[in-house]
């Protein structure tokens, strides 16, 4: 008579798990056929396979969670050691080691046996994998007649491992078998890989959460991996109480999960101190774990006074990229002499120098029309400029090579490093802050390029408008009053159209002077959206102004406005303590405005055809959490969205090429995005994170 567990056993060995594609035991670990050797260091010494879930002992080891959970439900000492041990005083390993994990390259067990990142292997499956995807047709072809079509397919999102489980583990030998797999040529191309990043837990845990890296090639032989850092940042404040003067996005409370950086303001203690770049994660500050807060409580955390704050970020610093690196070797990298004469000491080159995030020395990014150095033409953007008149600048600053430059009566000798193909991005006209910085060869005054402002923001069209997330709630009052001629209305107020983030008007304070005050209904926070029937809500700051200043000498005042409330979070976003900073609404806060009131941006993105974009995005429609807007959580250094320098960390994507994601997941947008070969329009709304 025939065993029922061990039939049990065999008919799921059968099946193939949906995550990595081959047979193992619902409560096994997942197998994976690597493609290099792994590092001892990344090994876990219960099963001798790379580490799976990572979690770290107190004596400092580290071991998958499912084989160390089964090992102490046996023992109750460290494997390695011997020291006693309990599964309770374990943890899982830092987000370092989780993401060196989930980067470790894997093949596909079909015959295509593509190359990919581990943690790509599900997508990969799922969405591109033509002998898996014949697989689950000759599985369900096979089950129907069995369960008289009781019984659905395999479907996206679905394994045979438990729902907990977090990722891939050891590597095995195993190979799924298919005979319709088909073999994709190594020549087909190969455009878009979705990349994991980190997920919040019901708890509030940070796990590896849904995040897609867009990353797009033409040729599947290029071998890329992203390469990312933890660093530990010293901050030092003469006052204790100086804003650190940087915007961040993010929060456990948001699509985003992580704190990160959106943007460095310039001359200020963040751009000083050099070392923290827009797209920064934060993940601890002063000790205190940060990764998994809300947007609030970081806001919190990171504007408290004190003389020294440590900073523990991650910081993503580009593709290590074998082709990439061979083309930019030595071979294709050139010196260039050049010599300009000034007439006397005072004439300017006409320069502009920069500083950047991601690479040591200082780069020409700008030459002046009809300058000394634009006439001379041999000097080109992007070139290094390694000394000028024998002195050593490649570790330099721009304010060191304008001060050689300055003091130079007639002959500057530039020696520079040219790299063909590398160009930067077009100067920013704006004033935005970078956490780059430059001088001009004139003596460090700005160059004034002569660029068109940006005409590409337009209100949000009706196909792209949406639903508030889920969490917020707005309620739009009119407050009419009856007041002296002479009395003022006694607000102050903040944004306009002319405002680079193109934000509705608000209001900054209500002064106790004022009718307002006495009235009580209009608050700090609150959009305007109308005065005496005037429409507030397309007008620029100082337009504004002005129509809220000829209105306020009338007898009666009927202002519309609008208060924009989160239901989610315990503390008001807009009550938190500010400590002397000049106020604005926090970045969560403009999460919940109308979208009729929103402002877009279209951004046209260019690449080479072994380029890929170069950000991450993350929300869309999950069936447990409904329509959430698509976010961007990380631009990568090096790349065109990092070069473009308009997309920002916590932008929301509102369209691509014209089609609205509204409503669309992960599993639309990805293949949109694959399709774009060598440009695509993204229609964004931006909105400033929150100082601190």
């Amino acid at each position: 008579m025939a065993d029922p567990a061990l039939e049990e056993h065999v008919a799921q060995l059968t099946e193939l798990c949906s995550q990595c594609g081959q047979s193992h035991l619902a409560l096994d670990n997942h197998l994976y056929n690597f493609q290099d050797e792994v590092d001892d260091e990344l090994i876990c010494h219960i099963c001798l396979q790379p580490l799976l879930q990572p979690t770290d002992t107190p004596c400092g080891h580290t071991y998958c969670f499912k084989c160390l959970e089964n090992f102490l439900q046996e023992y109750s000492f460290c494997p390695m050691d011997r020291k006693k041990l309990s599964f309770q005083q374990c943890h899982k390993s830092s987000l370092l080691v989780r993401n060196l994990l989930d980067k470790l390259l894997v093949l596909c067990p079909f015959q295509c046996q593509q190359s990919m990142q581990r943690c790509e292997l599900e997508a990969h499956l799922h969405n591109r994998c033509p002998g898996f995807k014949k697989y689950k047709s000759e599985l369900q072809r096979k089950k129907n007649p069995i369960s008289k079509g009781k019984e659905d397919p395999p479907t996206k999102g679905e394994t045979n491992t438990p729902k907990d489980a977090e990722g891939p583990s050891g590597g095995s030998s195993l190979v799924a078998e298919s005979s319709g797999a088909a073999v994709v040529s190594l020549g087909t191309a190969e455009p878009g890989l979705v990349n994991p990043a980190f997920e919040e837990t019901e708890e509030g845990e940070s796990l590896i959460h849904k995040c897609n890296y867009v990353f797009i090639f033409s040729d599947i032989k290029i071998r890329t991996s992203l390469v990312a850092e933890t660093t530990t940042i010293e901050i030092h404040r003469e006052d204790p109480e100086e804003e650190l003067g940087m915007r961040i996005v993010g929060g456990k409370d948001t699509p985003l999960g992580n704190i990160v950086v959106q943007e460095v303001l310039r001359d200020s203690v963040v751009a000083a101190d050099g070392r923290i770049a827009p797209g920064d994660h934060i993940l601890e500050v002063n000790g205190v774990n940060i990764s998994s807060v809300t947007h609030c409580q970081a806001v919190s955390f990171l504007r408290h006074p004190g003389p020294v704050l440590h900073l523990m970020v991650l910081q993503e610093k580009g593709f290590s990229n074998k082709t990439a690196q061979q083309d930019s070797g030595p071979a294709n990298r050139e010196v260039i002499h050049v010599t300009l004469v000034k007439r006397d000491r005072s004439e300017p080159l006409g320069i502009k120098l920069i500083r950047k995030t991601d690479e040591a020395g200082i780069f020409i990014l700008d030459l002046l029309e009809g300058g000394l150095a634009a006439k001379n033409g041999r000097l080109s953007r992007n070139d290094r400029v390694l000394s000028i008149n024998g002195q050593d600048l490649r570790q330099g600053t721009p304010e060191a090579a304008a001060q050689i430059i300055q003091t130079t009566e007639s002959r500057v000798n530039f020696v520079i490093l040219r790299q063909p193909g590398v160009q930067l991005p077009e100067p920013a006209e704006d004033g935005s802050s970078s956490n780059s910085s430059s001088s001009s060869s004139s003596g460090g005054s700005p160059v004034h390029h002569r660029r068109r402002l940006d005409q590409s923001h337009y209100r949000r069209k009706s196909t792209y408008q949406k639903d508030l997330p889920q969490g917020y709630a707005s309620h739009e009052k009119t407050v009419a009053i009856k007041k002296e001629p002479k009395e003022s209305l006694g607000i102050t107020i903040g944004g306009g159209r002319d405002n680079r983030n193109k934000l509705p008007i608000y209001v900054t304070s209500v002064q106790p002077i004022g009718c307002l005050f006495r009235d009580g209904r209009i608050k700090r926070g609150d959009v305007l959206l109308s005065i005496n029937g005037i429409d507030l809500t397309h007008l620029n700051y100082y337009e504004a102004v002005s129509a809220l200043k000829s209105n306020a000498a009338s007898h009666s005042v009927t202002l519309k406005a609008l208060e924009i409330l989160s239901l989610n979070s315990p503390e008001t976003p807009l009550d938190i303590r500010e400590q002397g900073f000049s106020w604005s609404p926090l970045w969560i806060t403009w999460l919940g405005l109308p979208s009729h009131l929103h402002f877009c941006q279209d951004i046209v993105l260019s690449k080479g055809n072994l380029e890929s974009w170069g950000f991450s995005i993350v929300g869309g429609f999950e069936e447990s959490k409904g329509n959430q807007p698509f976010f961007i959580k990380t631009i990568v250094p090096g790349t065109p969205a990092f070069r473009d320098r308009k997309l920002k960390c916590g932008d929301e994507i509102v369209a691509v090429n014209g089609v609205p994601a509204i409503g669309m997941s992960n599993a639309e947008l990805i293949p949109m995005l694959k399709e774009q070969r060598n440009r695509v329009t993204l229609t964004v709304v931006s909105w400033p994170g929150s100082l601190v």
